[in-house]
């Protein structure tokens, strides 16, 4: 697993658990994240086992006492390379860890394709993330996508993208959230590269 760190909403899009119940984990203390200044904020950050351990909360440990799901963190953190752990004073509860791990290292995997795919630079839609040597800009993609298009409609309106980045529009959008996002959204106006007309079956 790597040692880079990674923000709750990094977490959130990785562990495919809610940002706030992320925070309220980090709230409650179950894991201690470490902590940087970034001006007059204080980001917390998350290592790889932790996200293993939001994988499992994401999988039903959150349902166990605040007890157990703290022992869980601990062990995970204290024995990254652990496939199981066994919980003190019940023989019968064990949590399974290895398909987790696994889990949460292929999403990490595409979330490095995620963000090496994506640009942002003032000078190309105001700033907007947009695919790298495009300007089509990734939250437009993952919004079609969550508003019902499918990848190949996309591919069709879209044809200098590929099925794998047009996938990850939405891991990125939810990894990397605009701070202070406007409303007005500089790709809205522009005219789509491709029409399709489709004839409605007329009934019997």
């Amino acid at each position: 697993m790597t040692d880079k760190a990674y923000t709750p909403a990094e977490a959130s899009a990785v562990v495919r658990l809610p940002l706030k119940a992320v925070h309220k984990v980090l709230d409650s203390r179950l894991i201690r994240p470490q902590r940087s200044r970034q001006g007059n904020h204080i980001q917390r950050l998350l290592s790889a086992e932790h996200l293993v351990y939001l994988r499992l909360e994401a999988e039903g440990v959150r349902l166990l006492p605040v007890a157990t799901r703290r022992e869980v963190a601990r062990e995970i953190e204290s024995a990254p390379n652990a496939d199981f752990v066994a919980v003190s004073g019940s023989s019968a509860l064990v949590i399974q860890v290895k398909s987790a791990r696994k889990d949460v290292e292929r999403e990490l995997k595409r979330l490095h394709k995620a963000q090496r795919m994506a640009v942002s630079d003032p000078e190309i839609m105001s700033g907007t993330p947009v695919y790298r040597g495009t300007r089509v800009p990734v939250d437009m993609v993952a919004a079609m996508l969550a508003q019902g298009a499918s990848t190949q409609e996309v591919l069709e309106g879209y044809p200098s993208l590929n099925q794998e980045q047009v996938e990850l529009a939405p891991l990125y959008v939810a990894a990397f959230p605009r701070r202070g996002r406007p409303a007005r959204r500089p790709w809205a106006k522009l005219k789509p590269l491709h029409v399709a007309r489709y004839k409605l079956a007329k009934k019997a």
